[in-house]
């Protein structure tokens, strides 16, 4: 039977560049891993698709998802809804393949809970003048919201040590092949490994 997949999380403060760097995996790797589209209340920016960046659903649709318990985290940032699909993940673990999921500290933390197995990676920005300005150039935030999101990400610094894995996103590309050396190092551990190699050891007895 094959192995149960890895679930993947990548994690850090708004703006630090998760959807960029995970991107930049997904296009230049040959890759193994199935990526977990979030659901979420908030508003699709210009040049978001449906399904490929998020599910856009309304707050109502969102909240009988949570009474069904049909999500595997979820949490409310800046007055919306992000969550990640259950159903989705546990099929494509089930099947051998990883999963990746992208999303927001709060989020991270509540899979950590459930499912501590996973590996949990903490994108974090070269300093909080830099985040600031990712923001600010990302042109679709108010004053007032850059504000918000400093303050925030101060806050999900300081919860790095709940993670596996600190990633420094310096540049994309060295980001990217950062992770992507964490996803192969953790599939080559004893321990996941481990199973299959007593299963022939048993058969050269």
């Amino acid at each position: 039977m094959k192995a149960r997949g890895l679930l993947i999380v990548l994690s850090g403060p708004s703006g630090v560049g998760k959807g960029t760097v995970r991107k930049a995996i997904f296009d230049n790797y040959t890759n193994e891993f199935d990526y977990s589209v979030s659901m979420t209340t908030r508003p699709k920016r210009e040049g978001e698709v449906e399904a490929v960046d998020y599910f856009f659903r309304k707050k109502e649709e969102f909240e009988q998802l949570i009474e069904e318990g049909g999500l595997l985290e979820y949490a409310e940032y800046v007055g919306n809804y992000y969550g990640t699909p259950l159903e989705y993940v546990n099929e494509t673990l089930d099947k051998g393949r990883d999963v990746f999921l992208e999303i927001e500290v709060q989020g991270a933390l509540k899979v950590r809970e459930k499912m501590p197995e996973g590996i949990f990676v903490f994108l974090s920005p070269p300093n909080l003048e830099e985040l600031k300005n990712r923001i600010v150039n990302r042109g679709t935030d108010s004053d007032e919201m850059i504000e918000k999101r400093m303050k925030k990400a101060v806050e999900e610094l300081k919860l790095i040590q709940y993670y596996d894995y600190v990633v420094e996103n310096d540049t994309v590309d060295n980001a990217a092949r950062k992770i992507r050396n964490i996803i192969e190092s953790e599939h080559l551990k004893v321990t996941r490994n481990l199973k299959e190699f007593t299963e022939i050891i048993e058969e050269l007895e």
